[in-house]
């Protein structure tokens, strides 16, 4: 998947979905608009909402709606369900499940996941700083159902999009997400 900013300060971009065929590539989707971060796209960072620029791979799904039907690892997000963005934590950048009031990390650092409305009624984590984690590199970064404003380093798109994403998704071809500028 590509999802291209026309420059580095937008919080605008274009997604597009390819398969690898016998042949080459042929296109699955797109281009279809999408929200990027507030602070553009580049060098991302926990004291900033740009959208890290790079090749990652989409190893998670979650949503706070019912599995779309896709093949991708589904964990159906509730208010147990956070993201960790507590740079003192060690687990940093990675989804936990436990009662607010009752987490092993900073829950103001963090994303309660069943509380952050429509958009993660369906989302796809980027597997950005996830693998080695470098605390305050950044987290918590998705493709997820837009709210029509930029982000916090995420990439956002229409609902029926990130629907047809999810369900295109298929751990078997190993896809990836490649974030930039053209």
């Amino acid at each position: 998947m590509l999802v291209t900013a026309p420059n580095a300060s937008s919080t605008t971009a274009m997604i597009e979905a390819w398969q690898r065929a016998r042949n080459g590539w042929r296109p699955i989707l797109g281009p279809v608009p999408a929200h990027i971060g507030a602070d553009g796209i580049g060098r991302a960072s926990e004291s900033s909402s740009r959208t890290p620029a790079g090749l990652f791979s989409l190893t998670q799904t979650f949503g706070r709606a019912a599995n779309p039907g896709t093949r991708q690892p589904w964990f159906h997000a509730t208010t147990n369900d956070w993201w960790v963005s507590d740079v003192r934590s060690p687990a940093y950048n990675t989804h936990q499940r436990c009662a607010p009031g009752k987490c092993p990390f900073n829950e103001k650092a963090g994303e309660d996941l069943g509380r952050a409305g429509a958009v993660y009624d369906y989302a796809v984590v980027i597997d950005y700083n996830r693998r080695p984690v470098h605390p305050g590199a950044g987290s918590a970064f998705f493709l997820h159902v837009t709210n029509g404003r930029p982000t916090a380093g995420c990439v956002a798109t229409d609902r029926a999009v990130v629907i047809a994403i999810l369900r295109w998704l298929d751990p078997r071809r190993h896809p990836v997400i490649s974030l930039g500028v053209r």
